[in-house]
């Protein structure tokens, strides 16, 4: 380890260097996340996931910095450019624009303006205008009158200047003092604005929008207005680039990625040109204004374009990173959603047409039943569906229904509340986004190779009731549903957040080791796609696992994988009561200890609270378990295995409201959060379409940040305040009226 990077990434942090030293060893070991956050406190000193995620990506982030900097010194030795005061700079960059700036004089480039005017021997004349020493009347013409040569090239005067002044806009433009003043500039005073583009034609041209391709097709752009109506907000736009929020941002980008858009990202000219005549121009001689012209050339032609790309994909990573958390935070929430547990499940993939898909689970979301009822289908097909339903909740001692939230969902939800079934079996909505995407996935495909599309979504949709996380882990995190301009991100990043995320709420929550699925499994620590299918196989061959000692015998499940995945592995029921505890298998001596000296076995000390109360855990600090995890095992002796989810409660939409139509201004309704973004919430009210809370109308106070009054699946009430018809839009307030 670098230990100028740690001491960087301790001061970045505020943490101890012990702390980062710590947390950077284990992670270099192999160890995950959630394995140093949750059996490393002592090393660590208690560090959380997301401190203990920003230490791995800094790590990270500073090797890349050092494989750059290998890399450019390496290329500057095999040019012979390399100097000890270049190789100083370079070692001394402690970012990448810093260690790119100081690269860029002498980066291989292809000919320019100025490296031709070079090669006409042009460089002494352009040094000279540069220093501005010479005598105040001195006249540029006649030193440039010196250089002239029509084999070179050099015809008249003002090629000569011309050639010099185009040396000295590039050196100009690759000066690292220069860059970081502009880079200032950009960043105080950049503005983001945008205009739509109208009428216009490209053949086979693409253009650099903001930093963006943006690929033009070969017929007539017409009615960019009408085309593009989504982004009518930004056909003439303005603000301070660096108070955009990230979801505007991104909205812009995309628009100039669409071509609907121009957008630019620029200081005022005014003040940046200013700022380069008080750095290189001095006075107001002939030579002085040569000097002006061509620094005026070079921030035009090559600084501006060049500090906006780069300032806009600055502020596209920003952007990035607050969307990606949005997306992250979300997920966690639908992730840990309430789970209504081990219960028998009927449920049923709404629709008109084609009728109800339904399906029958037992408690441990076995399929036991499938067929399909037509309830919508005139007063026969309602009939028939009725009867069918109510004698399958007899048969299979149905404890709850399960209805999808899509097409015909809240139709068929008032005709299941219509049945008057049994008031202790719960008639529960679900949230069936990506349900789809599951069913055609090899997943589905493996679990019921002999069942079609319909009959895979309708198991689905009950399993989510029965266990969110469980069934929405075999989903891509990014078909959930539940981001903001998620495909517009760097998908990298995307990727690596919501793996982090899904990781750290498997985890938290812990996976039975004798019932889970492969692609539940892949997500516990150290264990990952290839272990997750031996372990199911092992499952599959030899029956269920009686103790945590016999995950050892899995196909390559060695001592690594088994110190990370053991303590987030369930064995139920099992040889070892604290085998379906969170209390890792390392520690089980200090709990044998703790028996011995109350006299006492396991089961009595789990079972006798006035014994564990007895427990002074300063007794049993060892080298490796310290109080922070001494703590943590008489909470799991306390409540072994706990679920840190919230209890299940049914959730009921408002009846007689199922559409749009439906919807009047002031009505008071019932709701379920789908998804939170920087400007607001979506909340479901039944009606097929979200509303939205404006981030004004979250609370009756103000509100920064969403996500501190509002979570992904939570209820709430909201007053309806607007209807759009034509473009199905809902206004919606949380707001007490």
């Amino acid at each position: 380890m670098n230990s100028a990077h740690i001491s960087l990434i301790a001061v970045e942090l505020g943490i101890a260097v012990g702390q980062i030293q710590a947390t950077a060893a284990l992670l270099a070991e192999g160890a995950t996340v959630p394995f140093v956050a949750r059996y490393r406190k002592e090393a660590t000193g208690s560090l959380d996931e997301v401190v203990i995620s920003a230490v791995r990506d800094r790590v990270e982030q500073l090797a890349e910095l050092d494989k750059r900097r290998e890399a450019m010194l390496a290329s500057l030795s095999e040019r012979g450019l390399l100097t000890e005061a270049l190789a100083g700079e370079l070692e001394a960059a402690a970012t990448m624009t810093a260690l790119e700036d100081r690269y860029l004089p002498y980066r291989p480039k292809r000919r320019t303006r100025a490296t031709i005017a070079r090669e006409k021997g042009l460089e002494p004349l352009a040094l000279c205008l540069l220093a501005q020493q010479l005598q105040p009347n001195a006249d540029p013409a006649t030193m440039a009158a010196r250089f002239l040569n029509a084999e070179l090239g050099v015809a008249t005067v003002e090629d000569a200047l011309a050639g010099a002044r185009d040396i000295i806009a590039e050196m100009v433009s690759e000066d690292a003092e220069t860059r970081e003043r502009l880079r200032e500039c950009f960043t105080r005073q950049g503005r983001l604005t945008s205009t739509v583009v109208k009428d216009k034609e490209a053949e086979k041209a693409s253009r650099r929008i903001c930093g963006v391709r943006a690929c033009l097709t070969s017929t007539v752009v017409k009615d960019k207005e009408a085309e593009g109506a989504k982004f009518a907000d930004y056909f003439a736009w303005s603000e301070q680039a660096s108070t955009a929020p990230s979801h505007r941002i991104l909205a812009l980008l995309r628009g100039a990625e669409e071509g609907v858009l121009t957008v630019h990202l620029l200081p005022p000219e005014e003040t940046a040109l200013g700022m380069l005549d008080r750095h290189y121009v001095r006075g107001q001689s002939l030579i002085a204004l040569q000097v002006q012209r061509a620094v005026h050339d070079s921030y035009k032609r090559l600084l501006a374009p060049s500090l906006e790309t780069e300032y806009s994909a600055l502020l596209k990573r920003r952007a990035d990173a607050q969307a990606i958390q949005v997306f992250a935070e979300n997920l966690r929430e639908l992730l840990l959603a309430a789970p209504l547990g081990q219960r028998r499940v009927l449920a049923l993939d709404p629709g008109f047409r084609t009728g109800c898909k339904l399906v029958c689970l037992d408690a441990q979301g076995n399929l036991r039943h499938h067929s399909a009822i037509y309830p919508h289908n005139g007063e026969r097909g309602r009939a028939e569906a009725a009867r069918e339903v109510r004698a399958l909740c007899e048969r299979f001692a149905i404890e709850a229904i399960a209805i999808g939230n899509g097409t015909a969902g809240r139709e068929t939800e008032a005709f299941i509340r219509e049945l008057a079934l049994p008031a202790a079996i719960a008639v529960v909505m679900v949230n069936e986004s990506g349900a789809s995407i599951y069913s055609a996935s090899a997943v589905a495909r493996e679990e019921f190779p002999e069942h079609d599309l319909t009959v895979r979504g309708a198991v689905s949709i009950g399993r989510r009731l029965q266990d969110p996380l469980a069934e929405l882990v075999k989903i891509d995190a990014k078909s959930i549903g539940v981001g903001q301009y998620q495909h517009d991100v760097e998908q990298g990043a995307l990727k690596r957040s919501l793996d982090d995320t899904v990781m750290s709420c498997v985890n938290s929550v812990g996976v039975d080791a004798n019932t889970a699925s492969a692609q539940l499994l892949t997500y516990v620590s150290g264990i990952g796609p290839t272990l997750a299918r031996n372990l199911v196989d092992y499952r599959r061959e030899h029956g269920a696992f009686s103790a945590r000692a016999q995950l050892r015998k899995v196909k390559g499940l060695g001592p690594k994988a088994f110190e990370q995945a053991a303590g987030f592995l369930r064995i139920r029921g099992g040889a070892h009561p604290l085998d379906a505890s969170g209390v890792h298998p390392e520690s089980y001596a200090v709990v044998d200890r703790m028996c011995a000296d109350l006299g006492c076995g396991m089961a009595e000390l789990l079972s006798d609270a006035e014994r564990r109360r007895q427990i002074d855990p300063a007794r049993y600090v060892t080298e490796r378990a310290g109080l922070p995890t001494l703590r943590d095992i008489l909470a799991e002796l306390a409540q072994p295995g706990p679920d840190p989810r919230r209890q299940f409660e049914a959730f009921a939409f408002a009846a007689g409201v199922a559409t749009l139509e439906d919807l009047r201004v002031g009505m008071r309704l019932p709701g379920i959060v789908t998804n939170v973004t920087a400007f607001g919430a979506f909340v479901d009210i039944g009606v097929h379409q979200d509303g939205l809370v404006h981030i004004s109308h979250l609370a009756d106070r103000f509100v920064n940040n969403p996500h501190e009054v509002v979570k992904v699946a939570q209820p709430v009430t909201v007053t309806v305040l607007s209807i759009d018809l034509p473009r199905k839009r809902v206004g919606l307030s949380m707001k007490v009226f």
